[in-house]
This record gives C-alpha cells, structure tokens and sequence, in this order.
C-alpha cells in the first residue's frame, strides 16, 4: 500500500509540475544589462508575445532592431529569428532560449556557434523602444566648409584597437606621430572612433564614458603636439557597438564637439538604419552637416555609409568632405585588393574638400606582406583617397614606418590638383594605372595582382601617353633611363611599382 501511495504521490506532483510548466508564458519585455567596464551599459532587449506555439515581437540588440519573424518551441526551449530590412538586404539573427524561474537566458546563434548566453529579466513596458521618429528636413545644399583641399591624412583608433582604445592610447598615439614623422609626412589626424560615448546628462548633453575622463584635456594635448582630434558618431539612437548616437541631438552634439576642440567627425549610419530607409540618407546627413557649420569651428564631416545610396553623387551637397565607398576593409589582401580596384569608376566624383574613400589603411597591423603592404599605399595615393592609418604607431618596424612616410609616395596623394587615377590597361592579373598630377606631371602604377612575378610593359602610344622625358620610381626613389617607345619592369606577386613621369 506504501508503495501505490508513493506512485500516485509522484503523479499528482508530475500533474501539478506539468500544469506549472503549461502556465509558463514567455510574453513579456525582457531586458538584459551587460556592463561594458567602462562605466557603460549594454541593454538587450526581447518583447515577446507567446500565443500558443507563437513567439512574435521584436529584439533590439546594439544598433539592430528586429522584428520576430519566425519561432518554435516555448519556455522550457525555443528559438526565435528576427528579420529586418537594412537597404537593399534582409537582415537576420537566431536566438534560442529557455525561460528559468524568473529569468530568460537567452543567446544569439552565429555561423561560428552560440554566444554567451544573456540573463534577461522583465523590464517596464515600452522600455527600449526605438525613440519615435523624427520626419527628415527638406533638401537643400549645405555649403562648402573649405576644408580637406588634399585627402585627409592622419589615424584612427578601430582597425588596431577596437573598443579597447582609451585616453592612454590616444595620447601614446599623437606622441609618437608627432615625433616618428609621420606629422612632417602630413599624417595630423587622431580621430577616436567607436565605443568613446557615454550617457547623455538630464539636459542631454553628451559625455564620454571613463575611459576618456577628459576629452577636453585630450583635445588640448593632441593640439599641443601640433596635430589634430577627430570623433565618432552615428545619426541614429545607437552606433555600431551600440553606444549611445547622436539622433535628435545633432546640433547639440556639433556644439559640444566644438567647445571640446574636435577637428573632425566620422559619422556612421548603423543605427539609424532601424529609422530610415536609404532614400532618406542624404536628409539625415544634411542635418549634421548644418549643425557642424552652425557649430562655429572648423570641422572635417566623413561620412560613414558604407557607399549606398550612391553617397559620391550627394556627398558634396550635405557638406561631406569624404564618403565611403565601400564596407569594411579587413588586413587581408583579397579584402584590400577588392576594394581598391573597385574604385575606378568613381574617380569623377573626386575633387579638392571632396573624396571617394575605400576606408582606413590596413599597413603595419600584420596581416599582409611588406609587398603587399606596398601596394596598398600605391594604390590609396593613385586613387587620392585619405591616408588614415590604422596600426600601432608606437611601436612598428622601420619598414611600416617607410611604407607610411614616403614622401614622394605621399605626395602623389597630396597632389594639389585633385585628380583621382584611372585603370587604363589591363590584361589578366597586370593593370597600369596613370593619374594626372599638378604642373603637368603623371603617377604612373603598375601592379601584378597575380601570386607570381611578372614582367609589366609600359607602351607610351599605347597608353595614350606621349614618351616622358623622365621619370622616377618613387619606390626606390631612383631616376630611370627611357629609351624608345616602351619600357619594361618586373613586378613582384602581389606587387606595384610607383612612377612619376614628366
């Protein structure tokens, strides 16, 4: 009898667990807080509607903002995709999560796995809704800041760095620009990128979070070394790392940057992509572009969108000095290879305070050849775009450094005239390249983009190009001796060489 007892105890407990676990319901707003180290907080967001078998809703994660398009399972195990239209592609994210008392652990499944899992718990409702949307202003053109006659040169903080850059670094960074030579090459920017912001005060203005306790002494230490302090933000709620944006306090920010002594803004949509559609890119990069003019400092305005919405066509007109013309660029040579040789067609679009750019320079952080690395610079000053680099100043090899500092290199870049080079002959892996210089000059580059050493003959008729007089390798910086109507150079794999001809 003892033992049908126990059995009928254990069944009326499973009925009661099982009719526990039915009662169980996911719906609800859920927010999970990460602490970023930096005096930040990183807020996820997952507003879940369970009806029967049936999550629906929306997740906001950094700059994304999803909404719940498929599902299955439920609290003991589930999994959610979110959808969202971001330009001309959809964007998705799986999460899969289980509901634990109280608590919602949730990750986000990637290609390479599952991230650490999320602890969310139940937020108000409403909290971590996308702020409601402001109409964008009409268009007109902003005008000319007079800035950035010549490509911007200088650094930035993320291709090395990341969200690890500090106020240590920057100011280690402008010290050592401004004694290695880079400063007397023209390299004058030291521009913060993502992940320096912090929380907005009750009268909304801007502050950087603890790892910059000071930007106004920042600013003042870079000046002091003769150099010049640039900043990142993004039109929309949040940036990229999710931080915190500049939208709907524009002109609020411009003033701020101003009173602190920036120089220069990148300006990235990410996160305004949950508000606007492509279309409306030119109205909300308008708005900055007249609260930097109305700002009263001199401000460069590079615009960070990754080449939609055919941004070379408009820049100009919202007050952009330059505009990406690609996505991201990564240290590896079919990343630095497609980008730079898919810029031909823009070079019409570039011109003194106004340049195409295929994004930071990848030189000295490892993942290329000193040949390769070569190349990348040859081919950024053919194409007049800003030379920022992106590696560890204080403390690269000789070779970096000559890489990045040559001075008959740089001024093909620099070059007064503003030209941007052309293809104008290829044939396989072999390319030649011309772009007009000021006083009559052109910069003549022949790269082998194959894996093995090439001969590259330059036929003067052939080109279009009457026979120069002279001409200089500014690699070797060595004079070369033209004699007839042609004249021959092997090219090492994955190569360039760099001339000036008169």
């Amino acid at each position: 009898m003892r033992g049908i007892a126990t059995i009928a105890n254990i069944g009326a407990w499973l009925l009661v667990w099982g009719g526990l676990c039915s009662a169980a319901d996911l719906s609800g707003n859920w927010m999970a807080a990460v602490s970023l180290g930096d005096g930040t907080t990183r807020r996820t967001y997952f507003n879940l509607k369970q009806d029967g078998s049936r999550i629906s809703g929306w997740i906001r994660v950094r700059q994304f903002y999803y909404s719940i398009a498929e599902s299955s399972g439920g609290p003991g195990g589930f999994t959610i995709t979110g959808s969202m239209k971001d330009g001309n592609m959809d964007r998705t994210a799986v999460f899969e999560g289980r509901l634990q008392g109280d608590e919602l652990r949730i990750a986000e499944r990637r290609p390479d796995g599952l991230q650490p899992e999320l602890i969310a718990h139940r937020a108000p409702d409403g909290e971590g809704v996308l702020p409601a949307r402001l109409p964008p202003p009409a268009l007109h053109r902003v005008p000319d800041n007079g800035l950035a006659r010549t490509p911007p040169m200088g650094w930035n903080s993320w291709n090395k760095f990341a969200g690890r850059v500090n106020d240590e670094i920057v100011r280690g960074i402008a010290a050592a620009i401004a004694s290695n030579g880079m400063k007397e090459a023209g390299y004058v920017y030291i521009n913060l990128d993502d992940t320096w912001e912090g929380e907005r005060d009750s009268q909304g203005t801007i502050h950087p979070n603890n790892k910059f306790p000071d930007m106004k002494a920042l600013a003042d230490y870079v000046h002091g070394k003769g150099l010049k302090i640039g900043i990142y933000s993004s039109p929309g709620p949040d940036t990229c790392a999710g931080y915190e944006g500049s939208y709907g306090h524009e002109a609020q920010d411009a003033r701020t940057y101003a009173a602190w002594g920036i120089d220069y803004l990148k300006y990235d949509w990410c996160g305004a992509r949950a508000i606007y559609s492509d279309s409306e890119m030119q109205a909300v990069y308008q708005i900055m572009g007249d609260a930097l003019l109305a700002a009263g400092r001199p401000i460069v305005f590079s615009l960070c969108q990754y080449g939609r919405a055919d941004v070379w066509k408009w820049g100009p007109q919202v007050g952009g000095n330059l505009w990406r013309t690609t996505g991201d660029i990564r240290d590896r040579w079919d990343s630095m290879e497609r980008i730079g040789f898919g810029q031909n067609d823009l070079a019409q679009y570039a011109g003194p305070g106004h340049w195409n750019d295929p994004d930071m320079l990848e030189i000295g952080n490892g993942g290329m050849t000193g040949v390769e690395y070569r190349t990348h610079m040859t081919l950024w000053s053919m194409l007049a775009a800003p030379l920022i680099a992106g590696n560890d100043v204080r403390s690269m090899p000789a070779s970096i450094l000559e890489t990045l500092t040559n001075r008959e290199v740089v001024a093909v870049d620099q070059d007064q005239a503003g030209h941007q080079g052309r293809r104008v002959w290829k044939s396989g892996d072999r390319e030649i390249w011309v772009r007009d210089l000021s006083g009559g000059d052109r910069a003549v580059a022949l790269f082998n983009r194959g894996a093995d050493t090439a001969v590259i003959s330059l036929k003067w008729a052939d080109l279009a190009l009457p026979q120069p007089l002279t001409a200089r390798d500014l690699w070797t910086h060595s004079g070369l001796k033209l004699q007839g109507p042609e004249y021959a150079i092997t090219v090492p794999a994955h190569g360039a060489t760099l001339l000036r001809v008169q």
